[in-house]
C-alpha cells in the first residue's frame, strides 16, 4: 500500500456534489464514466443514480457515530475510488459522504478508477480492482493511514455464497446483493467503515 498520496491526485479529485452532477449529465446524454460505454453499463448507471438519490434523501448518521466523528481532531481526506456504473459504489458512497459531512475537518473527495489505475493498483482486493475503495489520509502530509471497501463483510460473504451457485444468472446475483443493501439500510457500511477510521486514528 502506498504511504503518501500524490498532491496532484487530490487537486484533481472532485466533491460528491460534482460527481453526482457529472453522473446526472452523463445519464442524460446516454453515457457513463470510463472508457467502456456499453449499453448495460449505461443502464446500471441510470439505476445507480436512483439508488444514490434514495440514500441522499433518506439516510441519516446514527447519533453514536455522529459523536465518534465529532471527536476526530485530525484534519483528514477520505478519497473514494469509484465509477458511475458500479452498483456497490451507489450503495456505499452516499453513506461515506454523509459521515464526512458531520465533521468540518473531514474532506470527502472522489476519483474515477479507470482514470487512476496506478492508484487503484495500490489498493487491490484479493488481487482485483474492486470498487468503491475509500482511502483514509491525513490532510497535512497526505500520509495514507488506511483504506476500506469495496463492501461490508456480510455483503461480501453473501456474494461469495451466491457465486458458488453456478446456475444463478449474474442479474439475479446482483439483485440479491442489492436487496441485502436495502434491507441493511446502510448500517453495516457505516459501522464497518467507522471501525476502520477509529483503528487508524
Amino acid at each position: 500500500m502506498m504511504t503518501h498520496m500524490n498532491e496532484l491526485v487530490i487537486d484533481q479529485a472532485v466533491s460528491y456534489n460534482t460527481y453526482r452532477k457529472t453522473l446526472n449529465d452523463l445519464v442524460e446524454a446516454g453515457k457513463t464514466t470510463g472508457p467502456n460505454q456499453e449499453e448495460w453499463l449505461v443502464d446500471y448507471t441510470r439505476l445507480n443514480v436512483q439508488r444514490m438519490n434514495r440514500w441522499d434523501k433518506t439516510w441519516t448518521v446514527p447519533e453514536e457515530l455522529e459523536q465518534q466523528l465529532l471527536a476526530i481532531e485530525t484534519p483528514m481526506i477520505w478519497l473514494t475510488i469509484t465509477e458511475g456504473w458500479c452498483g456497490d459504489a451507489a450503495q456505499v458512497v452516499p453513506i461515506i459522504e454523509k459521515l464526512a459531512a458531520v465533521n468540518p475537518l473531514i474532506q470527502h473527495r472522489l476519483i474515477l478508477r479507470d482514470e487512476n489505475l496506478e492508484i487503484m493498483d495500490q489498493f487491490l482486493t484479493n488481487g482485483t480492482r474492486s470498487i468503491p475503495k475509500i482511502i483514509l489520509m491525513k490532510e497535512d502530509d497526505l500520509s495514507v493511514i488506511g483504506s476500506w471497501g469495496p463492501r461490508p463483510s456480510s455483503a461480501q460473504k453473501l456474494l461469495e455464497e451466491l457465486k458458488e451457485n453456478r446456475e444463478l444468472p449474474k442479474e439475479e446475483l446482483y439483485n440479491q446483493l442489492h436487496a441485502w443493501y436495502a434491507k441493511n439500510k446502510g448500517m453495516e457500511v457505516a459501522l464497518e467503515f467507522m471501525e476502520e477510521v477509529r483503528r487508524e486514528m
